[in-house]
């Protein structure tokens, strides 16, 4: 496991790198998303990796970002959801790098720590499923935080909308890792 630990820290690192980047050249402008709005980014993301995947494409020239940088993308939205859900109304809309980047530290490490306790539990079996199911879990874990939303928030015997995100977010890093390795 200290093999995965170290290629989760590295794909982290690598997602960190664009949104601190992007951070510099936008701002905190995504501030203004509401939830269902950072769910449709993260939809079109992974729809476009499905969609590259049946037309068996890696690159569309139209757009230029290729599988790997969707699921960046992915993981970096769901990142900024869990902060938007942690900050609230707390912060205002514009947020230095310097205060935005130990939010982003803090739910990566959530999300690391879900990863830990489950292949704890379950092993690796991650490391067998297809980049294929990681997109289709994806949508499905989309699907749950729309109906939460529709629930206005509301559970009954499920998590949260977080616990969606944490998930998300690991799917999309175990994706990068199989790709990294050559697997996908």
């Amino acid at each position: 496991m200290s093999n995965t630990n170290q290629q989760y820290d590295e794909v982290i690192s690598s997602c960190k790198n664009i949104f601190i980047k992007k951070t510099k050249d936008y701002g905190t402008s995504w501030r203004v998303l509401r939830t269902i709005s950072i769910v449709d980014q993260i939809f079109i993301k992974a729809q476009r990796i499905r969609n590259l995947q049946e037309t068996k494409v890696q690159k569309v020239d139209v757009i230029g970002d290729d599988i790997p940088s969707e699921f960046k993308g992915i993981i970096n939205y769901a990142l900024i959801g869990m902060i938007q859900d942690e900050i609230q109304n707390e912060e205002s809309e514009d947020m230095s790098v310097e205060q935005v980047e130990p939010l982003y530290d803090k739910m990566a490490l959530q999300a690391k720590q879900l990863m830990e306790d489950k292949n704890h539990d379950y092993g690796e079996a991650w490391r067998e499923m297809s980049q294929q199911s990681f997109v289709d879990l994806i949508l499905m874990k989309l699907m749950r935080i729309r109906q939460i939303i529709a629930n206005e928030g509301k559970t009954v015997a499920s998590e949260g909308i977080d616990a969606n995100y944490l998930d998300i977010i690991n799917y999309a890093v175990f994706a990068l890792i199989l790709i990294n390795e050559g697997k996908h």
